[in-house]
């Protein structure tokens, strides 16, 4: 038995593979950024279709591939755009955290700079810091990490 046998024999296995391939293209390459990760729900629904028999034809499967991609596409496009930029909280996960540094820049809620192992970092306070500005060339801690900025807050006062 040929490939085309095989695909004419068995429409949704076709259909299933489609939706695994794009599933594996879309998070392996992409990174869940939409357009295979809509496609791949689609074909899946696709296929389950076809399996209960309630479609058959291929230009009938794949017309309702095309439309449930759009449909799927417009449902699911603002909720996985808000969740992919949703973020989080910062990094408290850094080997930097907690580490005593020096400002190379005025350090404010928007802007500034630390320096630390010899590189100047972008900074800003933390918003749990009880400053509103740090001076430069005054010490402070690093309080947490947000991608490549040093969240930072003032030394405590030592209690005796």
């Amino acid at each position: 038995m040929d490939v085309l046998e095989l695909l004419n024999a068995s429409h949704d296995r076709f259909f299933y593979v489609l939706a695994g391939l794009s599933f594996v293209l879309e998070l392996g390459l992409l990174g869940l950024s939409g357009p295979l990760l809509f496609f791949a729900i689609a074909c899946l629904v696709t296929a389950s279709l076809i399996s209960m028999g309630l479609i058959s034809g291929w230009e009938i499967e794949i017309l309702v591939a095309g439309v449930l991609t759009v449909i799927i596409t417009l449902l699911l496009w603002r909720p996985l755009k808000h969740f992919q930029n949703s973020g989080g909280s910062a990094d408290t996960s850094s080997d930097m955290i907690g580490r005593l540094v020096t400002a190379s820049g005025d350090i404010t809620l928007e802007r500034g700079s630390i320096r630390y192992s010899g590189i100047d970092w972008t900074a800003r306070l933390d918003a749990n810091a009880s400053e509103v500005v740090i001076n430069k060339g005054d010490q402070c801690i690093i309080a947490s990490v947000d991608g490549n900025i040093m969240l930072v807050k003032g030394p405590q006062p030592e209690s005796d």
